[in-house]
């Protein structure tokens, strides 16, 4: 192993004996700070990256100013490449285009002749067919640069300079903005209206100690080049204090009348920095997914004349609720986060308004200070020039003849130096001096040179012995860049974020449809027309429909389980499929967990004076408020009544009646008042409502005295009885048994069902489920039968019975009831046995009397 070591060393130099940690870790450190310093963070005091720093600068050099002929981007690209910027071209030739794009910048920095790109997405031509040159703004960016303004390095091979920032006559970072991404820093910083941003610049150079509050309240928000409207006050106030803060930005749109009791949306300014093209698509897919009804069509109808998009709808539909659906689901309205971060010092902070600003002041003092020290040192230089050429014309005839007599140049400057004094510079003067210069004329205009350089050597002077006068340079040249090249303000600011509250339903049209659930739980939405072409429904081997019924497209269902659960599925959120498809699962919804369904109730308005009850398989019962099921999220089931351990949710029913029907397993039946049964809210577990001894409930249900019911056995019986016949008692008691009991192969009761008369005579159709099919047929099937065990329904050797549904009555209005009083006239109906007759009123006994029915009659 040493072996192979020495010859390694043999061959190379210099082997850094280092953990792998400690040099990745020193490696991305430095590669860290160059991305952040170096690449992708502009800098507080030009507003500018590298990139298009070096980019400006060789425009520069080039000479190709605002007024000057344009020339090809791409030798653009290769001087900024070849000099200054040792990257590939591409992104040089990005720089270059996004700093053209009036759609990107506010004021953009270069001029570009050519397809630059466009606001739909369009990237630019290449490089070899536009051309460019420096814009206006950008001139005040570059102006001064060639007065030692701002400090030079040598570029990456040391054969050129390169500037570290530019003069910036204005401040570029707020007025134009920035976004860049590098090693743990992001900025995003949104364009500024530029006189705004110079009137709060001055206001902090007059008062160094101004209040956040006071210095923002001169910039009224962002000014982005789309225009918009951007809503948020203080989230542009906290921004502008703290540096980070979130606004929103909508487009601006007006409507126009098409034609009477028609409109069409125009939008004419959309957010910053959002594709057009995209836009128009997205909206356009909200039409063709049916997720908005009211859109006939969208057109981009942008031109020469500016952005407009057209959105034709259909008549009668309301502009402004589809609008605010647009707002809300397309990008016609975004959130735009603040985060202004810089490189300060070198160091890159999130900063607020007030610290970006101080530092681009700072950097203008240190600029017009160089550039004050550089104009003071020529005009010295000059006025002494000067000053020697007034003192050569009265000595000018004597300086002839030194000149004549002098061997050559050296030998004059030698010998007028000697003679007269003069300094080396004077003497160079002199005797590179033109003869024309030596006449009356141009005397007298040395002496008003003279004047006029000891007047700017005295302004110069004090701009650098006292800080006052240099502010107020500040402020006049700030003055001037405003004047020169500000634009109005685009975007229109609003104090406070409308929240938008979308009902979906006000999406959808009233239109009727055929919901089909199943006891296994799938579900489908089919047009009538497709479920009166329909032959045959479509369902899995042993499912059977346990609701089927003509709703609208308004309505909802709520879907109740045998844990205790109800799923809230409005009618048009189900996927509308034909009557013979199978159908969506229940589980692909809304999560739910080996729950299975017992009762669907369509529902079209929520109303607080009707009532449901709901009851458990160990008794417990509760009435709640239709009310308090109505919800806003139902993305997963939610709790319709807390169980007890090993208890489960056997029945549901809704608008309240008198009288509730409990029937058990066992063939009992309490009848009690409606009144009796407090009520709860969704979450409680409700009170003993039957008392079961070694029996379970089957179903409970609301009823009146005139009504009947059916029960179905396991055996697929169907017997018929009569509310009136059924004593009423109190609350909690286990009831009269109406069911023989038989020792072997009983029929125990599965399913029950109210039956009122109104349903009789409409003759409704009721289901009948099997643990293999579901039964379609009509309540006359249901008729008092001679055998004391009902009427046979179905083969019980193949299957049994499991649930029993009844469709309401068209002309059985829903019974409102007002406290608990019923409004319809009640029926009153003697019982044959009398509560107090069957219970056994003597205190010191607890054990209760209890009769069956059935003792009172013979087989």
């Amino acid at each position: 192993m040493s072996k192979n070591l020495n010859k390694i060393n043999e061959y190379i130099e210099n082997i850094v004996n280092e953990s792998l940690e400690d040099v990745v870790s020193e490696r991305f450190a430095r590669y860290s700070k160059y991305i952040i310093q170096d690449r992708a963070l502009p800098d507080a005091r030009d507003g500018l990256k590298p990139v298009q720093r070096r980019i400006l600068y060789a425009m520069n050099e080039l000479g190709m100013n605002y007024n000057k002929p344009y020339k090809k981007s791409a030798r653009i690209a290769g001087e900024v490449m070849g000099k200054y910027h040792p990257h590939g071209d591409s992104s040089i030739y990005d720089a270059m285009v996004r700093m053209s794009q009036d759609f990107k910048m506010l004021l953009p920095l270069i001029d570009m002749h050519g397809n630059n790109g466009s606001i739909d997405g369009d990237s630019a031509a290449a490089m070899r067919y536009t051309e460019a040159r420096l814009s206006l703004p950008s001139e005040y960016l570059l102006k001064d640069i060639d007065k030692k303004t701002v400090p030079f390095v040598p570029n990456f091979d040391d054969e050129e300079l390169e500037p570290t920032v530019l003069p910036a006559k204005f401040p570029n970072l707020l007025v134009n903005g920035s976004k860049g991404i590098s090693a743990g820093y992001a900025t995003n910083i949104p364009p500024h209206n530029l006189g705004e941003v110079i009137n709060a610049t001055i206001a902090l150079i007059d008062d160094d100690e101004i209040s956040d509050s006071k210095l923002i309240s001169y910039i009224k928000g962002p000014d982005f080049p789309t225009g918009g409207i951007v809503q948020g006050r203080n989230g542009i106030k906290q921004a502008l204090k703290t540096g980070s803060g979130k606004i929103i930005i909508r487009a601006k749109t007006h409507t126009e009348e098409i034609a009477k009791n028609q409109e069409r949306i125009i939008i004419t300014e959309i957010p910053y920095e959002i594709n057009k093209s995209d836009l128009v698509r997205s909206i356009d897919l909200l039409r063709i997914d049916k997720k908005i009804d009211d859109i006939l069509e969208i057109r981009d109808e942008t031109d020469q004349e500016g952005l407009r998009i057209a959105i034709d709808l259909k008549k009668g539909a309301d502009s402004n609720f589809i609008l605010n659906y647009l707002f809300k689901q397309s990008d016609l309205q975004v959130a735009y986060n603040y985060n202004i971060t810089a490189i300060l010092n070198r160091r890159p902070y999130q900063v607020g308004v007030k610290p970006l600003l101080k530092a681009y002041i700072d950097h203008q003092k240190e600029v017009i200070t160089n550039r004050s020290n550089y104009e003071l040192r020529r005009a010295e230089k000059r006025l002494h020039i000067v000053l020697g050429l007034i003192k050569m014309v009265s000595v000018l005839e004597e300086i002839i003849k030194i000149i004549r007599g002098s061997k050559n140049k050296a030998d004059s400057k030698e010998n007028i130096m000697n003679r007269f004094q003069f300094t080396d510079l004077q003497a160079e003067a002199i005797v590179t001096l033109q003869l024309y210069r030596l006449s009356n004329t141009d005397v007298l205009a040395l002496e008003n040179e003279s004047d006029e350089l000891n007047i700017k050597i005295a302004r110069l002077n004090e701009i650098l012995s006292n800080e006052n006068v240099l502010k107020d340079v500040i402020k006049e040249e700030l003055l001037e860049t405003k004047d020169k090249i500000n634009v109005k303000r685009k975007t229109v600011i609003e104090d406070e974020i409308e929240n938008i509250k979308i009902d979906e339903r006000d999406l959808i049209s009233d239109e009727n449809v055929i919901i089909g659930i199943t006891k296994d739980g799938y579900v489908k939405r089919s047009s009538v027309r497709s479920y009166q072409a329909s032959q045959t429904i479509g369902l899995k081997n042993d499912d059977g429909l346990i609701f089927k019924k003509e709703v609208s497209n308004l309505d909802t269902l709520l879907i109740f389980t045998n844990l205790g659960n109800y799923i809230y599925l409005p009618v048009f959120k189900i996927d509308e499929q034909r009557w013979r498809d199978l159908g969506v699962h229940l589980g692909n919804i809304v999560p739910i967990n080996n729950e299975r369904v017992i009762k669907v109730i369509s529902i079209s308005k929520f109303e607080d004076n009707i009532n449901l009850l709901l009851a458990t398989k160990k008794g417990n019962m509760k009435q709640t408020k239709l009310i308090d099921f109505q919800v806003s999220r139902y993305s997963k089931a939610i709790r319709a009544m807390r169980l007890a351990k090993g208890d489960e949710l056997v029945s549901v029913d809704i608008n309240q009646k008198e009288n509730i029907i409990s029937v058990t397993k066992n063939g009992f039946v309490l009848r009690f008042k409606a009144s009796d049964l407090p009520e709860y809210g969704t979450t409680a577990g409700g009170v003993m409502g039957i008392s079961l001894t070694d029996d379970e409930l089957v179903e409970s249900f609301y009823s009146f005295s005139e009504d009947s019911f059916v029960m179905l056995s396991v055996r697929g019986h169907i017997i018929k009885d009569t509310v009136s016949e059924i004593a009423v008692y109190t609350r909690n008691r286990k009831g009269v048994r109406v069911i023989e009991q038989l020792k072997s192969n009983p029929h125990s009761i599965v399913g029950a069902a109210r039956l009122s008369k109104t349903q009789e005579r409409e003759n409704v159709s009721s289901f009948l489920v099997t643990t293999k099919q579901t039964i379609e047929t009509t309540v006359s099937e249901y008729k008092y039968h001679y055998n004391k065990f009902g009427k046979k329904m179905f083969d019980e050797q193949t299957e049994q019975g499991y649930k029993i549904f009844i469709e309401d009555a068209i002309d059985e209005v829903p019974i409102v009831l007002k406290g608990l009083k019923s409004n319809t006239k009640k029926v009153e109906v003697k019982p044959l046995i009398e509560e107090q007759d069957l219970i056994n009123n003597d205190k010191n006994k607890e054990k209760k009397i209890r009769i069956s029915r059935l003792d009172l009659f013979d087989e």
